[in-house]
């Protein structure tokens, strides 16, 4: 919030990145910026996708810079967290005149047992 507060909408996500590193270093949490992840089908590694952030080596924080998120965004959010096993992850849109957030699930991570996939 305090980013998107002091530089509001209109800028590239690299922007937002690098203005959140800042703030996340100033806060004393640990990160890794641009995480190259490895995809697995089956047991078989089958490509990597790099991750915007990855927070106290727990979250997955995905970052936007677009008028509106769409499904397409929260789908690919929420693949991240399947993908790299992780129980949840962030999606945080810069680009609206308001900061949008959204908390995303890997509904087969054995955390949310109790998660209820929405439809």
């Amino acid at each position: 919030m305090k980013v998107h507060s002091a530089l509001g909408n209109g800028f590239q996500e690299v922007i937002y990145q690098r203005a959140l590193s800042i703030v996340m270093e100033k806060e004393g949490l640990s990160f890794t910026r641009e995480m190259e992840m490895d995809i697995f089908y089956e047991g078989i590694q089958i490509g990597t996708r790099r991750v915007d952030f990855f927070v106290e080596q727990t979250i997955m924080t995905e970052l936007k810079a677009l008028t509106a998120l769409e499904d397409v965004h929260l789908a690919q959010a929420m693949n991240y967290c399947q993908a790299y096993n992780l129980p949840v992850g962030l999606l945080i849109n810069f680009g609206s005149k308001s900061l949008e957030f959204k908390r995303v699930y890997n509904v087969n991570h054995p955390e949310n047992k109790n998660y209820k996939r929405q439809n």
